[in-house]
């Protein structure tokens, strides 16, 4: 017997909601699908929904902050002796490591990320947040500022790998990821693996012109 009562469900989560939104999204389009629809579809009131998301934009992210977090854990686990290339390419690696059970998921995800037309903005503030992260380890490892241009390049860079390896995925059922991932970081590491403290510092202070 059921109360009638509408509300949050026990067993709700950020990911549950994430996961109904990304298939309603995949499904009708990602502009026309509404919050209430999502709300509706995961069994919760509209205002439950804003409990967990600010809005319609963050439920492809799902818990990125959480992710973001897990980053900054694993960079600061990672030895200082190790070079800076394969930290980043580390870091990489396991920040986009998913079971294989939820790849269609995952890929759905990243289709609505890379491709919704009105999600782009919001897309752009979430990649700062992870750049961030990024250039706070380069920076830490070159002896500068996160704000630096140098860390900041770098994790533009490190952006540019992941994004363009996705982008590739996307195209090919049958492309492995982390294969993908592993190239473009092999070229990242022609790139900067010769950086040491000594030549960042000087690099990034460059006059201005």
């Amino acid at each position: 017997m059921t109360s009638g009562r509408t509300g949050r469900r026990p067993a709700t989560t950020r990911a549950q909601i994430s996961a109904v939104g990304i298939e309603l999204f995949a499904s009708h389009g990602f502009e026309e699908t509404s919050v209430d629809q999502v709300a509706e579809a995961v069994g919760i009131a509209r205002r439950t929904f804003f409990r967990y998301f600010p809005s319609k934009n963050a439920v492809p992210w799902g818990d990125f902050d959480h992710h973001l977090s897990d980053m900054r854990a694993l960079f600061a686990t990672l030895p200082d002796d190790i070079p800076l290339a394969e930290g980043l390419v580390t870091a990489l690696l396991e920040f986009n490591k998913f079971p294989a059970d939820v790849a269609p998921l995952h890929r759905s995800r990243m289709e609505i990320i890379l491709k919704a037309p009105a999600l782009q903005a919001y897309s752009m503030v979430m990649y700062n947040g992870w750049r961030e992260v990024v250039a706070e380890y380069a920076a830490a490892r070159l002896g500068l500022a996160p704000s630096d241009h140098l860390p900041r390049t770098i994790g533009w860079m490190v952006l540019g790998v992941a994004l363009s390896a996705y982008e590739q995925w996307l195209t090919d059922d049958s492309l492995i990821l982390t294969d993908l991932l592993r190239d473009g970081g092999a070229t990242l590491a022609d790139g900067i693996g010769s950086l040491t403290t000594s030549t960042a510092g000087k690099i990034d202070q460059l006059p201005q012109s």
